[in-house]
């Protein structure tokens, strides 16, 4: 381990300079622990429905390390999911709007676009929820051509199913159902089941099976 060595380099070799970058490599590997763990703990509650008292401080607490260090892709996905606890799990949508705003900045500065993908994607669910439609519709088309671009077939899949949501809520059922087919056919060809039971869940909410 390099912390290992720079150790040794002060101790042994009398070099001490080493160890300011030991403890910014450190304080990275802390940060990425605590998002990944944080992402696991979110995986659970997807799975269980209960929220783990944990999640949202690893989000934080990486958070507050990548800015720290200047990263900014690093801060900017940490600060995403503290707004998708807030805004999925504790139904708080004007906690999740900050979170959401300031990762939406930092993702498109560290041109960072999958978690830009991401950002989009909920500020979507937020303008739908308040009724703009139209927003919600440009928020969800500009997160699915990004998703294009990086080849991310499961997201894409699953964006389709809310642009159809969005389409049948215009009336306009027929584009609805093509999107979910469109959904369909990338969700079965990238193995992504668990978005294609979303996409049957919708069909039956939407009245399109």
């Amino acid at each position: 381990m390099r912390a290992q060595e720079r150790y040794e380099l002060a101790v042994f070799g009398g070099d001490a300079k080493p160890l300011d970058e030991a403890e910014r490599d450190l304080a990275a590997l802390d940060a990425d622990v605590a998002l990944a763990r944080g992402r696991i703990l979110h995986a659970r509650f997807l799975d269980t429905g209960l929220e783990d008292a944990a999640e949202l401080p690893l989000f934080e607490r990486a958070a507050g390390l990548y800015r720290e260090l200047g990263d900014a892709c690093g801060e900017g996905e940490s600060l995403f999911w503290v707004g998708v606890i807030h805004q999925v799990i504790r139904q708080d949508q004007s906690t999740a709007d900050p979170a959401f705003a300031r990762a939406r900045e930092l993702a498109t500065a560290a041109g960072d676009e999958l978690t830009l993908s991401y950002v989009l994607r909920h500020l979507c669910f937020g303008e739908q929820a308040a009724g703009r439609v139209d927003a919600a519709r440009e928020l969800l088309t500009e997160s699915t051509r990004l998703r294009r671009k990086l080849s991310f077939t499961p997201g894409v899949a699953a964006n389709l199913i809310g642009l159809a949501s969005l389409a049948a809520s215009d009336g306009d059922r027929e584009s609805a159902r093509e999107l979910l087919d469109e959904a369909a056919g990338l969700a079965a060809g990238s193995g992504a089941h668990g978005v294609g039971q979303w996409i049957e869940e919708a069909r039956e909410e939407l009245g399109l099976a």
